[in-house]
């Protein structure tokens, strides 16, 4: 039946999901005929697996971690899907499966927990974003910029191998440790060629050889140099520029808004006026560092739209510094505090 199956494409991302022990449902809207299964969220992309004209029984366990497994099968016009979380089971029945996808501008998000080098790291997890976007939603939700630009995940001078952006204990590869890719080295040989750093070309052509550890290393020391600072520069603005083509989050602040929402969804007006606060304190507080000589990028580290996660609203400001002959950050970081 599978191979006949209208929705073969949902039904292999939902076999994705299940085979990973992910099966979160969005809480049901009164009276609303579908419902929504969380697919891929993070800061590029909020996607749901939807069950239209669907309705639940049995037993959903929200908060469940453990092993599950489900069985689908066709009763008439409608599907039957049954999920059993260990002893428990849930049952969907539903007439149709579509994916649903936002996608978001990334290009200027922050999340700061590692550590030393915060601009790498900060590109190390855009990448792996964008990697991911491209992954699990497939080649048409990105442009050829970004298909380009995700194959940095595979390049370890740059990648979690070097400038991880969590600790080590969430930290999800999404290839082998020290693994390269021809296409990623390619990709950093054209920004270094854009750049005129030809030391760096050099490197990169003598990994694109010898392909090993100690190599890949040398090159991550040299991204956080002075020296090569046009490269690292210039791959922030093709990210950012990547993402731009896309919408950012509304909260209700004068940002543009979706075109698709989600039945009847509407920014809560206090977190509005919490979010606008921030915005204001955070733009005086880099207005008084540029005054004063420093170069300022503000970064937002923002909530999901879609689906409520423990994520607050932050604007960070990573202040540009140089010891020597390496570039570094300070990071203020701006909330309702």
């Amino acid at each position: 039946m599978k191979e006949k199956l209208p929705f073969k494409k949902e039904y292999e991302k939902l076999e994705l999901l299940l085979s990973q022990g992910q099966f979160e449902l969005l809480p049901e809207e009164k009276e609303a005929e579908d419902i929504r299964l969380v697919y891929l969220m993070n800061d590029a992309a909020e996607s749901f697996l939807v069950f239209c004209r669907a309705k639940l029984t049995g037993t959903y366990l929200p908060d469940f971690q453990g092993e599950l497994w489900a069985d689908l099968d066709q009763d008439g016009d409608q599907y039957v899907l049954v999920v059993h979380q260990e002893d428990t089971v849930c049952t969907l029945f539903f007439q149709d499966l579509k994916l649903e996808v936002h996608l978001f501008d990334y290009g200027r998000t922050g999340h700061f927990w590692v550590k030393g080098y915060e601009y790498l790291r900060q590109l190390e997890y855009r990448i792996a974003i964008l990697r991911d976007k491209r992954e699990y939603l497939g080649e048409e939700f990105c442009s050829q910029e970004e298909r380009a630009l995700s194959s940095l995940a595979e390049f370890p001078p740059l990648n979690f191998c070097c400038y991880p952006a969590v600790s080590e204990k969430y930290l999800v590869p999404s290839c082998s440790w020290w693994q390269v890719s021809g296409e990623a080295l390619q990709v950093m040989t054209q920004l270094a060629e854009e750049a005129g750093d030809l030391s760096l070309k050099k490197w990169i052509r003598l990994y694109s050889r010898i392909p090993v550890k100690c190599i890949a290393k040398q090159i991550a020391r040299m991204l956080h140099k002075v020296k090569h600072a046009e490269v690292v520069d210039l791959l922030s603005e093709k990210l950012a520029q990547a993402a731009s083509v896309y919408e950012r989050r509304d909260f209700g602040t004068g940002c543009p808004k979706e075109k698709q929402k989600i039945q009847d969804h509407q920014p809560d007006r206090e977190a509005s006026e919490k979010i606008l606060r921030i915005q204001e304190k955070a733009q005086q507080r880099k207005t008084q560092l540029e005054m004063s000589g420093k170069q300022v990028e503000m970064l937002t580290e923002e909530p999901f739209i879609y689906a409520k996660d423990s994520v607050e609203y932050k604007i960070h400001l990573m202040i540009w510094k140089q010891e020597g002959k390496n570039r570094k950050v300070e990071i203020e970081t701006i909330d309702e505090r």
